[in-house]
């Protein structure tokens, strides 16, 4: 369960980055996507990388 929490928290992380890029206008990939220069999409992506930073703590914290 360690394992799974773990990756999903990495997975969340770099989604969550990916949609801040997004919605700031910093990563305009792709292109047709309607997530570009979205400010919403940052927050989002803020939200979901805060998430991910919480699972990898509760995963680190887990000893089992």
């Amino acid at each position: 369960m360690r394992t799974f929490l773990i990756i999903l928290g990495i997975i969340a992380i770099l989604t969550g980055a990916l949609w801040i890029g997004q919605g700031t206008g910093c990563i305009m990939w792709p292109r047709s996507s309607f997530m570009v220069q979205q400010k919403q999409w940052a927050y989002y992506g803020a939200a979901l990388a805060i998430i991910g930073v919480a699972i990898l703590i509760y995963a680190g914290d887990r000893h089992t």
